[in-house]
């Protein structure tokens, strides 16, 4: 008779279960930092590291209104040659993405020229299957953790 009521209760567990939503997607913007480019009026550049907890998903863009314009880039070398390339909407399929000097970045146009080593900037990243994520990213003096771009 007790295996009537085990039964039962088994079997609500398994259908609640099947009710489940899936995670909604989630993206984190970690360890952003601005450097500010060596000569004024340059581009700066910008840094930093993506994890998300629904494979995969593509970084649109990102934007602030300290940045007239920013692009996102990539560092090739090629017969021992290194150039920069634009990335389209960067897709990442494992839990990060790394934007570090050297490789992967994004290049920031008309910086507020206001703008100085210490200070913290708004970046605001859109992606195609998670909400937008706006994060403070510290500015950088440059050479202070990448020796130039």
């Amino acid at each position: 008779m007790r295996l009537i009521p085990l039964a039962a209760a088994s079997a609500l567990l398994a259908l609640s279960a099947c009710n489940t939503k899936p995670a909604e997607p989630e993206v984190t913007v970690d360890e952003a930092w601005v450097q500010l480019p060596a000569v004024p009026g340059r581009p700066g550049a910008a840094y930093f590291t993506l994890s998300s907890n629904n494979d995969p998903t593509r970084l649109i863009g990102i934007a602030s209104p300290r940045v007239q314009r920013i692009e996102l880039h990539g560092t090739v070398t090629e017969q021992g040659i290194t150039r920069m390339r634009p990335l389209e909407a960067p897709l990442f399929t494992g839990s990060k993405l790394d934007f570090a000097p050297g490789g992967n970045h994004a290049m920031l146009f008309d910086l507020d020229p206001a703008l100085k080593a210490g200070d913290k900037v708004p970046l605001t990243f859109t992606f195609d299957t998670a909400p937008a994520v706006t994060v403070e990213a510290e500015v950088r003096a440059f050479g202070e953790g990448h020796a130039g771009h």
